[in-house]
């Protein structure tokens, strides 16, 4: 809990001109003019929400309510980069990670997951990294096999994982094997799991080298990056209401749309000479998010 000291001293600030009794609003309208910078009072908040667990709005606009934190060692597992405060997620998405972990420590070689990010404690906008992980259904498995589950905090705070991409992500290197394949088939096989994003040229790989049953192909989609983790998307859980899914995948196993991918690194298209670069993005307010997320940052 040292870590996270400065944390609670931020939320006591930004929590101090609450009153005691706040007054009966409408969830969905309560926050429609507050310019507060969400990701300022997410990522200040040290621990989950005392409320039901939900998962609320989209996966990269929303917040969580009810979080439970991820061991940070378990029997298949480590939590890396705790000093993040990141291995908090909904107690479906918990389960997955334990459920994968279980099958990669079948793998020759592999004693289990090491996970990356999940969300922060009460979901929201990340002040560094993701603009998803906001409701406790993303998380990112490093693809580095663990060779053992006794890594100290230092140890994982200076580990990484390693890079499975050559030629800028046209193509796999040599660090990518067929048990790296198993664990995406794996997740991509769960019915919780809604998409999965990778590198194009591991997509391309696992779609040359796929036999039988091809339609856990569909939910593996290429994107920039993750060359080194896989990023999980869970589907909404039952009975979360307020929970947004992402469209489905397009129908088909995607690996025409992944060749199409590698096509564009391998040989990109000309840059204008002229071309204006794309207006950042402005930062999410608590305006933008769910009525609901305010109720979240202020609940105990």
């Amino acid at each position: 809990m040292v870590r996270f000291i400065v944390a609670v001293v931020l939320v006591a600030g930004l929590t101090a001109c609450q009153t005691e009794d706040p007054p009966v609003v409408n969830l969905s309208t309560q926050n429609v003019n507050d310019t507060r910078i969400a990701k300022t009072l997410f990522g200040a908040a040290p621990v989950a929400s005392a409320q039901m667990s939900e998962a609320i709005g989209g996966y990269a606009r929303g917040c969580q309510a009810g979080a439970e934190q991820l061991d940070e060692t378990g029997p298949t597992w480590q939590a890396m980069r705790l000093s993040r405060n990141r291995n908090w997620a909904q107690p479906e998405t918990l389960d997955f990670v334990r459920d994968l972990s279980r099958f990669a420590a079948t793998q020759d070689g592999w004693k289990g997951l090491y996970i990356g990010d999940l969300s922060q404690p009460r979901g929201g906008p990340m002040l560094t990294g993701h603009s998803s992980h906001q409701s406790g259904l993303d998380v990112d498995i490093w693809m580095l096999p663990p060779a053992r589950l006794d890594l100290s905090v230092q140890e994982r705070e200076q580990i990484s994982s390693v890079s499975l991409r050559r030629a800028a992500g046209a193509f796999t290197n040599d660090r990518w094997t067929p048990q790296h394949e198993a664990v995406v088939r794996a997740a991509a096989s769960d019915p919780r799991v809604a998409r999965i994003f990778i590198f194009p040229g591991a997509k391309v790989a696992m779609c040359n080298s796929a036999t039988g049953d091809r339609s856990w192909l569909n939910k593996v989609r290429p994107w920039w990056g993750h060359y080194a983790h896989i990023h999980v998307r869970l589907n909404c859980p039952d009975g979360d209401s307020g929970c947004t899914n992402q469209a489905p995948p397009p129908p088909g196993d995607g690996c025409a749309d992944a060749q199409d991918w590698v096509d564009r690194i391998l040989n990109p298209a000309p840059r204008a000479p002229d071309a204006t670069p794309p207006e950042p993005r402005p930062e999410l307010t608590m305006a933008n998010l769910p009525g609901q997320c305010l109720a979240v940052m202020n609940a105990n």
